[in-house]
């Protein structure tokens, strides 16, 4: 099927109207319950990210009524639906709230984002700065471009490639498994700098603009990696796996980086991962 400029109008315009509706009232409004632990300290759960998962699926649901919905807390509730993406002739993978535990802090790092998956194949994607209200997109074959609340829309293109020593990027390491874990934090001063937002949304977004280099993940959830993967991808960047695959949101896997190019890539894989 045919996933079309004005379907993917319809998804950022659902996820906008989620951000405003369900994500931005409650942020810094909070009570001790409307926050969760999932899997640990760090791995929450927020009324706002049940909430805006609801609203958003709901809304799609009714533009998209064929389309297997995949949502991150859906997917906590009930493994097994994200099994869906192995077949689904239309898959929406929905992040209500990428960095919760930023958003449960007061931090202002998070985003609402979702990807539209044809076969699959990510072919559309939208992550959404609910804070500053505008949206980081990226059709396949179409490019990357930042749309903004005033319908301004300017185009994103990652950054240029740099010499090792130079490159600045955000890595993500304690999702690695071992000893790849360990060993990752040893490599990082061969690069200018190292950093992190616990919100790969945003990562993305600012690798996408050309803020940094490089990109790397360890967990490769689909609704948290299959939006940015295709943004950088179109904004001009080279995404692959650890191991020199293309990125596909099914079935889930291990290890991706995203560098300014092929070249940069395999340098950077060389520096970071080779063991």
């Amino acid at each position: 099927m045919t996933f079309t400029e004005r379907d993917h109008a319809t998804l950022a315009e659902i996820l906008v109207a989620a951000a405003r509706r369900e994500v931005m009232p409650r942020f810094r409004n909070l009570a001790a319950g409307d926050i969760r632990e999932k899997q640990s300290a760090t791995d929450l759960v927020t009324e706002a990210d049940e909430a805006a998962e609801r609203a958003i699926c709901a809304d799609l649901a009714k533009a998209f009524p064929a389309a297997a919905l995949i949502g991150e807390e859906g997917v906590a509730a009930d493994p097994r639906l994200v099994e869906a993406l192995a077949e689904a002739d239309l898959a929406f993978v929905i992040d209500p709230v990428d960095g919760t535990l930023n958003y449960a802090s007061g931090l202002p790092v998070f985003a609402t984002m979702a990807a539209a998956i044809v076969k699959g194949e990510v072919v559309a994607c939208v992550i959404h700065d609910p804070v500053l209200d505008d949206s980081a997109m990226a059709r396949r074959g179409e490019g990357a471009w930042m749309q903004h609340a005033d319908g301004r829309r300017d185009a994103l293109r990652a950054a240029a490639p740099a010499p090792l020593p130079a490159m600045t990027g955000m890595v993500s390491w304690r999702y690695f498994p071992e000893p790849m874990r360990s060993r990752l934090p040893s490599r990082f001063p061969q690069v200018t700098d190292v950093s992190g937002l616990r919100c790969c949304g945003q990562e993305y977004r600012l690798a996408a603009a050309g803020k940094c280099h490089f990109l790397a993940y360890g967990r490769l959830m689909p609704w948290d990696h299959a939006p940015g993967s295709l943004l950088m991808r179109e904004a001009g960047a080279h995404v692959a796996t650890i191991d020199g695959e293309a990125y596909r949101p099914w079935p889930i896997g291990t290890g991706l980086l995203c560098a300014p190019d092929r070249e940069s890539w395999d340098t950077l894989r060389e520096a970071l991962f080779a063991e």
